[in-house]
C-alpha cells in the first residue's frame, strides 16, 4: 500500500511511510484521494463501495488498507 500512495503524498519528502501517519499531513487532499481510488482500481482490480469513501478510510495507509483488504475478501480476490 505505501508504494501505490507515496506518489500521492507531496509532503512525505523523502521519509518512509508508516500505517499509521496521517495521510492529510503527508499531502493527501481530496483530489489526490480520488486519483488513489483510481489506482487502488487499476492495481487491485476492486472499487470500494460508496461508504467506504470516507475521512476515516483514507486517514492513514492502515485504515485504507483494511477498506481495500475487505473489499478483496468480499470479491473473492487473494489479498
Amino acid at each position: 500500500m505505501t508504494e501505490l500512495l507515496t506518489p500521492f503524498l507531496k509532503f512525505l519528502n523523502g521519509r518512509e511511510l508508516g500505517p499509521d501517519d496521517s495521510l492529510r499531513e503527508c499531502g493527501l487532499d481530496s483530489m489526490q484521494s480520488i486519483n488513489v481510488l483510481f489506482e487502488i482500481e487499476d492495481v487491485f482490480g476492486i472499487s470500494l463501495p460508496d461508504e467506504d469513501i470516507t475521512d476515516a478510510t483514507f486517514a492513514t495507509p492502515a485504515t485504507l488498507w483494511t477498506a481495500v483488504s475487505a473489499q478483496l475478501e468480499h470479491q473473492g480476490v487473494s489479498s
